[in-house]
C-alpha cells in the first residue's frame, strides 16, 4: 500500500478534557514554546481539515490577519476542507466543502500527493473519524485548568488505543502530548513464528 499523507489532529486542551473556546482561557499561558511548536507545524502542513463550528470561528477571525511570522498568510491562503451537512456556502479564501461520505473522501485526500493534513479543534469531526482509523497523530496542548463545563474532546463512545510519541513541559506549565495509534496486539510478531509456550506455573511479564 503506498504511504499516505500524515493526518494529525491539534487541540488545545484542559486537564478535564475540554478544547470547546480556547481563545478565552489559553492566551496566559502562551510562551515562546507554544509559539515555535505551531509555527513548525504550520510550516509542516498544507491543508487543513475542519468541522463547521471550527470553521466558522477561523473564517470569521483569520481573513485580513497580519503578523511578522508569515503565519496568518500560510493560514489562510492554504486549502481548507470542510466538512458540514448545513453549509452551502464557503467565503474563507480556498475553502471547499466535502460532498460525499466523510471518512471516504477523508481517505482519498490523505493519498493525495502533500504534506500533513490537520485538524484544528472540531471535537465532532475528530470523534467521527475515530472509528475509521484515520487520524494519524493526536498533538494536545495540555493546559493546567479545570473548566468544568465546556466540548471535551472524547465522549462516552470514544474509543481508542493510542501510545505517547512525544512529550515536552513548557514554560508556563502547558505540557504538550503527540499520541499516535498503537500497534496492534500481535502485529510485531514475524509470521510463522509461534510464540513461546508458557509452562505450569509460569507468569507473566
Amino acid at each position: 500500500m503506498p504511504p499516505t499523507r500524515t493526518l494529525a489532529a491539534t487541540l488545545f486542551m484542559t486537564l478535564d478534557g475540554v478544547v470547546e473556546a480556547p481563545e478565552k482561557w489559553s492566551f496566559p499561558f502562551w510562551s515562546d514554546e507554544t509559539g515555535k511548536f505551531k509555527l513548525a507545524e504550520l510550516h509542516a502542513t498544507d491543508a487543513l481539515l475542519l468541522g463547521r463550528v471550527t470553521y466558522e470561528g477561523f473564517a470569521a477571525a483569520w481573513p485580513g490577519q497580519k503578523d511578522p511570522d508569515g503565519f496568518a498568510d500560510r493560514f489562510n491562503s492554504m486549502p481548507k476542507y470542510v466538512a458540514s451537512k448545513t453549509l452551502k456556502k464557503l467565503e474563507w479564501n480556498n475553502s471547499h466543502l466535502i460532498k460525499g461520505e466523510l471518512a471516504a473522501e477523508v481517505s482519498k485526500l490523505k493519498q493525495q500527493k502533500g504534506r500533513d493534513i490537520v485538524i484544528h479543534g472540531s471535537p465532532t469531526l475528530i470523534r467521527s473519524l475515530l472509528p475509521h482509523n484515520l487520524i494519524d497523530e493526536y498533538r494536545l496542548l495540555v493546559y493546567p485548568l479545570v473548566r468544568g463545563q465546556g466540548k471535551r474532546l472524547f465522549d462516552e463512545a470514544s474509543q481508542a488505543n493510542l501510545k505517547l510519541a512525544e512529550s515536552q513541559t513548557f514554560s508556563k506549565g502547558v505540557v504538550k502530548l503527540v499520541y499516535r495509534p498503537a500497534p496492534k496486539r500481535g502485529a510485531a510478531t514475524k509470521p510463522g513464528r509461534a510464540s513461546p509456550k508458557r509452562g505450569p506455573g509460569s507468569k507473566k511479564a
